[in-house]
């Protein structure tokens, strides 16, 4: 792998990037309003061929749209989350709080920021809503695509600055990336590899899937209380998102551990339905940019943590796979006191760098 295709960044160089980065946390709650609205297609017609009379998209904004000199919207950012999570859950002050600011990389004052809540998701159109078992099997292709209708025919982008997403949302910006490859000027894929879903990924997925389906109090979806089975699927989900350094030395005795297992099985299993749950982990079940790579044209920043248990690094697959990106690199972040397991990518104060050297390189010429 060549030096300008694989970065790492060394555990002091990584703390200093946290350091300089505080003060802009501190000031981060000054960006505009976030504003909430829904998006409705009628019909909307399914890779499976299943149609849903009305499929509606959640989605939130943060500062306006700006229009050049044609009419096209030029400074449209989208960032799209992880399973089982929502648009809105971008707002908090890890995270927006060190993007959206004043003089922030992603300041709203200049960008027009949207957070999509993806099919299945948050306040868009879900298996939980009535139709439980009967919803339409949703894909990652579905999920971009309706994203795609919602900013092209609602909101009047046609281009994008920027495509970003963590975990499902990183994979979501890589089938972006060759779905639409003319449409964004530049692409950040985090926690995420861009190969179809295999391996100890698959078996996870499958338990949490398996775990809900074989509770018979579950009852073919047809449940009024959220079945047993929910909290044994959360068990593997628990373990995706560990970060064994972190949880050591937050749990570091027996009694304390326990207490730390207990409280994160109730947060988990108190905001999932059973129902929702088997659609967002399986909605991956055919995705695979591995087909597609040399499609991306625009610039691709691909940052993964090597505390991620759901993309260790010993896999060697990014690396693989990022040389056949034309404008890709790849930056895997070294286990430091900063990092967090697959949640690193929740943590700009970590990857904000990689971020602004992405935005310079790909800034459009006037």
């Amino acid at each position: 792998m060549s030096a300008s295709k694989l970065r790492c960044c060394s555990p002091a160089g990584v703390l200093f990037l946290v350091l300089v980065t505080v003060p802009q946390l501190l000031i981060g709650a000054g960006y505009p309003t976030p504003r909430e609205s829904d998006f409705q297609i009628q019909n909307f017609e399914f890779a499976s061929g299943e149609v849903l009379s009305e499929l509606n998209l959640h989605y939130t904004t943060i500062g306006q749209p700006r229009l050049d000199a044609s009419g096209s919207v030029v400074n449209a950012v989208l960032i799209m989350h992880g399973t089982t999570g929502y648009g809105g859950g971008f707002l908090s002050e890890q995270f927006a709080g060190g993007l959206f600011g004043p003089g922030q990389l992603l300041d709203a004052e200049r960008y027009y920021i949207i957070l999509t809540d993806a099919i299945g998701h948050g306040e868009s159109s879900r298996p939980s809503d009535g139709l439980h078992m009967k919803f339409p099997k949703y894909n990652y292709d579905d999920m971009v695509r309706a994203q795609y209708r919602l900013l092209t025919e609602h909101l009047g982008v046609d281009h994008l600055r920027l495509v970003m997403g963590t975990s499902m949302g990183g994979m979501h910006t890589w089938v972006w990336g060759y779905t639409y490859p003319d449409l964004m000027d530049a692409l950040m894929p985090l926690a995420s590899l861009p190969v179809e879903i295999a391996g100890r990924n698959r078996m996870m997925r499958k338990m949490i899937i398996d775990s809900v389906r074989a509770d018979p109090e579950w009852n073919g979806g047809e449940y009024e209380e959220q079945p047993p089975g929910l909290i044994s699927a959360v068990h593997p989900l628990i373990f995706m998102v560990s970060s064994p350094l972190q949880w050591q030395k937050e749990a570091p005795t027996r009694e304390q551990a326990e207490v730390f297992l207990e409280a994160r099985i109730q947060r988990y299993a108190g905001g999932l339905d059973a129902n929702d749950l088997i659609y967002q982990f399986d909605s991956s079940r055919d995705y695979d940019p591995s087909l597609h790579l040399e499609k991306i044209i625009a610039p691709l920043v691909a940052i993964n943590s090597a505390d991620d248990q759901v993309n260790p690094p010993e896999l060697g697959i990014l690396e693989r796979e990022i040389v056949r990106v034309p404008r890709g690199r790849a930056v895997l972040l070294p286990i430091t006191d900063e990092t967090r397991g697959h949640g690193t990518h929740s943590i700009p104060a970590i990857w904000g760098p990689y971020l602004e050297e992405l935005l310079a390189e790909s800034e459009p010429v006037d």
